[in-house]
Parts: C-alpha cells; sequence; structure tokens
C-alpha cells in the first residue's frame, strides 16, 4: 500500500468549508424538529419525535467533523480537490548497486547506486543483459557473455562487468565472498600493474577475467572439501555399525551433495559453451578494440588457454564429486544389503515361532478333546493321564521337526 504525505496547511480551506456545511446541515436538523444530541450527529436519520420538548439543546459533539476529515484524508489519494500529491518514489527494482575498480585496482565507486537505463546507456548494454547479473532474478544460469565492448559474468556469487579500462562488480558489499573478490581483484591488478615492461602484460580484460575464475574455482574448491570430509567421516562411521540417525543424515549430505555437483556442472557448462564459440573467444579482446585493431576469428589462442586451465580444474572437481557421489551409492546399497539381511532374520524368527505354535496347538488340541465333559472309557483307568500327554508331547515334537526341516529345505534351495 502507497503511503501518502499531506501538508495541514493545504487542508486548512477545505475543513473550514467542510464545517460551515457541517453546522448548516445541524441547524437545519434543529430547525425541523429532530432531537439535538447523539441524534444530532447524523441528521439523516428520520426525526424520532417532533413533540415539543423542554430538554435543553446539547452541544454538538465534534466525532463527526474528525470522521469526516479521516474520511477525507483518506480519499485524497483518489481525488485532485487539493493540492496534497503523494511523493513520488522511486522503484527499488530500477536500480543497481555496483563497485568499479580501475587498470590499477583502484576503486573508484563503491556501492553505488545506478539506474539501470543508466547502465545500459554508459556500457552500450541491452536491457536483457542487466538481467544477467541482476540477483533479483533467481534460479539464473551460469553464463559469460561477450558483447561488443563488454563481457558480462554471472558465476556462483560473483556478477560482474569487464570492459577493457574496469571492471564494474554488482552486489558486491555484503558477504565475506564478495568483499574477498573485491581484495583478490585488488591485489592482481596491482601486482601485473607493477610488473616490469620485459614480459609482456596480459590485457585488463583477460586479468580481470582471470580473477574472477580464480575466485571462482577457489570457492568451488572449498566447498567442496568440506562436503567431502562431511560425507568420507559419515561414510567410515556406517561401514562399522548402522544407526539409524546417521542414516537420516546420509541422506541430507546426498542431496546436498547433488546439488553441488549440479552447480559444477552448470559452471563448466557455461566455460564449455564459450570456448565453442570462435567468434565470442575473438571478441574477447577488449583492448584491441579499444585501439581500433580488428581480430581475426581463429586468433584467441591467449584467452582460450586461459579458459581451458581453469576448466580442466572444474573437470577435475565434477570427477572427485562424482567419485564420492559414486561412493555413497556403494554405501548406501551395502546398507540396504544389511538390513536387508536383518529383515530376513526377522522373518525367519517369525516362521519358527509360527511353526512352534502350530506344534502346540496340535497338543492343546488333543487335551482339549479330553477336557469335555463328556463319559468316555478313560476316566477311570488308572494310566490314561500319562498316556494321553504322552502322546501330545510326541505330536508336538513331530510336528515342530517337520516343520523347521521343511523350512531348511527352503532356504537351501534360495541359497
Amino acid at each position: 500500500m502507497q503511503k501518502l504525505s499531506f501538508n495541514m496547511f493545504d487542508l486548512l480551506p477545505d475543513l473550514e468549508s467542510l464545517r460551515k456545511r457541517r453546522s448548516k446541515n445541524i441547524e437545519d436538523a434543529v430547525g425541523r424538529g429532530a432531537v439535538v444530541g447523539s441524534d444530532a450527529e447524523h441528521p439523516t436519520l428520520p426525526v424520532k419525535s417532533t413533540a415539543p420538548s423542554k430538554r435543553k439543546p446539547s452541544k454538538v459533539s465534534a466525532a463527526p467533523l474528525k470522521q469526516e476529515v479521516y474520511r477525507y484524508q483518506r480519499s485524497a489519494g483518489n481525488t485532485h480537490s487539493t493540492g496534497a500529491r503523494p511523493m513520488p518514489q522511486q522503484a527499488p527494482d530500477l536500480t543497481l548497486r555496483c563497485t568499479e575498480l580501475d587498470m590499477d585496482g583502484n576503486i573508484t565507486v563503491r556501492a553505488g547506486e545506478f539506474q539501470k537505463s543508466e547502465l545500459c546507456a554508459q556500457h552500450g548494454l541491452q536491457a536483457r543483459d542487466l538481467r544477467k547479473i541482476d540477483s533479483k532474478f533467481v534460479n539464473q544460469m551460469p553464463a559469460i557473455l561477450v558483447r561488443r565492448h563488454a563481457i558480462l559474468v554471472n558465476l556462483l556469487h560473483i556478477r560482474a562487468l569487464i570492459e577493457a579500462d574496469r571492471i564494474v562488480l554488482f552486489d558486491s558489499i555484503g558477504s565475506h565472498s564478495q568483499s574477498l573478490l573485491v581484495y583478490e581483484l585488488q591485489e592482481r591488478l596491482r601486482s601485473n600493474a607493477r610488473s616490469g615492461p620485459p614480459e609482456p602484460a596480459q590485457p585488463f580484460e583477460f586479468r580481470a577475467l582471470e580473477a574472477v575464475l580464480i575466485s571462482v574455482v577457489g570457492s568451488l574448491q572449498s566447498d567442496e572439501e568440506v562436503l567431502v570430509n562431511l560425507v568420507q567421516g559419515l561414510l567410515a562411521y556406517l561401514e562399522e555399525s548402522v544407526d539409524r540417525s546417521k542414516l537420516r543424515e546420509l541422506l541430507q549430505y546426498s542431496k546436498r551433495l547433488s546439488r553441488f555437483e549440479q552447480k559444477v556442472l552448470n559452471i563448466r557448462d557455461a566455460i564449455e559453451e564459450v570456448l565453442e564459440q570462435d567468434e565470442d573467444l575473438a571478441a574477447m579482446y577488449l583492448t584491441q578494440k579499444l585501439h581500433g585493431t580488428a581480430r581475426a576469428r581463429d586468433d584467441h589462442e591467449d584467452v582460450e588457454l586461459m579458459m581451458e586451465t581453469y576448466l580442466k580444474q572444474v573437470e577435475e572437481i565434477v570427477n572427485h564429486i562424482e567419485s564420492v557421489s559414486s561412493h555413497v551409492r556403494t554405501t548406501e546399497d551395502v546398507v540396504n544389503i544389511i538390513l536387508d539381511s536383518q529383515r530376513n532374520s526377522l522373518l525367519l524368527l517369525e516362521i519358527r515361532l509360527t511353526i512352534l505354535t502350530v506344534a502346540l496347538s496340535s497338543g492343546t488340541f488333543l487335551s482339549g478333546l479330553f477336557g469335555m465333559n463328556l463319559l468316555n472309557t478313560f476316566e477311570s483307568h488308572p494310566h490314561a493321564f500319562a498316556l494321553v500327554s504322552t502322546v501330545a508331547f510326541f505330536s508336538i515334537a513331530a510336528l515342530t521337526f517337520a516343520g523347521l526341516r521343511s523350512m531348511r529345505k527352503v532356504l537351501r534351495r534360495i541359497n
């Protein structure tokens, strides 16, 4: 909801006219015989009584006037009867915060707010190009875009615009990794600026791009080291004993490992996409463009070697993560086998108990027959109890032995 700002001095004429109009309405209501007091606050309501009354007229309450003023202030934003207008507010999504460094690594602009239209006009970009470096757009794929006078980089936490004589970092203040990137850029650009003339220095755009790639690869390696150490420690524990809580942690780590692997694969695809385009590689020589020197389409050996170097490092991270993921899947399979074995042991125990229950039921059936209140020839027999008990015991033992033997035969066929 848009917040409105009013100047109370602009409302004085309207409030005065409103007060006079309300006073006239109240006087007309009193002249018609309406009850003055609580009913006078609503002169449009029907008159309750027209009989003369000796009641003294009370003072008119100021509550209706306050209510009218309140409704007037709320509706002032949609009317043009007064000179009070809402203060224009700048849309927050039309600006970008950025830090700019020159060729010597000096910060010329720190956390400055710039209009997107101004950035497009200053750097020769289209509005769609800024979407790749705007952090307000989530779920963006990593990309390295080459334009006529600039290189746009969107890798991990880095969103940068590289030109022949400066680099612009977007949203570069507020996190440790971004502040570390600014420091690394300053050190690298200053060290290259201090290098002597015997060895020809790289163009500024290549030094800046290499510093960005170093920061990206370093961040990936640190995240990989932390995650891999956690996963390997958990896997070593699960090899000794299977714990339910550890299995839940393994599930969480497996999900984190999959997300990290996908992130590294996206960065690898972004670098490979640039390496596959000869025109983009040749267009990265921004310094020669600035001096008006044309570059052949297949003459991009320097930047290609640099990009391939960091592509190999990213692929090493991918291979390591894939091997750890394979180890996790193997451990999950082994854990499932162990759990299946324990489940089978419980099933065998249940089968044994079932066989024993069936055997006991045969003995109880025999004893139940003789427990009926019916006459038979065994009531007065001196050895009837011993005989029946012996038959019941042997029937229970025979059925138990037969059931266990059948179960062993089935297990032999399975194994």
